[in-house]
């Protein structure tokens, strides 16, 4: 993928429809990508602030694409689109971008949360999306790549047999398929927070989970 770093290059390979919607594009990159490789046959780029909209529609000059100046889904219509990309915002942040017109959401969603992923995971749940993969990309810190798709109200399979608190803070697929680098992140986060003088709530409660996590884990994983 052209122009890519690591990150976008993870969301792009969950990519592959008619017309994709990128929120919030900042450089029009991803979709320049997407358009060239032929992974979407129509690109939508949503920006709300002047300097993304102006960097968007350079990059997507002469390509089959629209640049368009909004708030999240309020520059779709119903059904407008395929799928749609959400990257690099805080979890809350998207999920308040979506639950904001729930009706313009396509039923494949991509989403890259920079923190807090168990609001993305939560959102989806109560939604009736489901976890269809789950990666993760590399950079400053651990990316992790979400795709979505509506399924409606039953269970999400991805959860089943799992600790549903530790599935949605660590990501039920990657604890299924990355068991060993789940556990080794997980003991030094539990080292990092016993470091630590004072704990917030929020840390608190997070460092109970990954001691049960930690303490259920095979013998062979604790060694």
């Amino acid at each position: 993928m052209p122009r890519l770093d690591d990150r976008l290059k993870a969301v792009a390979r969950q990519i592959r429809c008619g017309t994709h919607a990128d929120i919030g594009s900042d450089h029009g990159h991803l979709l320049v990508a997407l358009l060239k490789s032929g992974r979407i046959r129509r690109g939508i780029a949503i920006e709300n602030k002047p300097q993304p909209l102006e960097n968007s529609s350079r990059s997507l000059r002469g390509l089959n694409a629209e640049v368009r100046f909004a708030d999240g889904f309020a520059g779709l219509s119903v059904g407008e689109v395929d799928s749609a990309s959400l990257c690099g915002l805080g979890g809350e942040t998207i999920v308040r971008i979506l639950d904001a017109f729930p009706d313009r959401v396509p039923d494949r969603v991509v989403l890259q949360p920079n923190r807090r992923p168990e609001w993305v995971r939560r959102w989806a749940i109560r939604s009736g999306f489901h976890l269809m993969d789950e990666q993760i990309a590399r950079g400053h810190w651990d990316y992790p790549v979400l795709s979505f798709q509506r399924l409606g109200s039953i269970t999400d399979p991805a959860y089943g047999g799992l600790d549903h608190e530790a599935a949605l803070l660590f990501g039920p697929l990657l604890m299924k398929r990355m068991p060993r680098l789940v556990h080794d992140r997980l003991a030094e986060e539990r080292l990092y927070l016993r470091k630590l003088q004072r704990l917030g709530p929020e840390s608190a409660a997070r460092l109970r989970v990954i001691e049960r996590v930690l303490s259920a884990a095979p013998a062979a994983e604790r060694s």
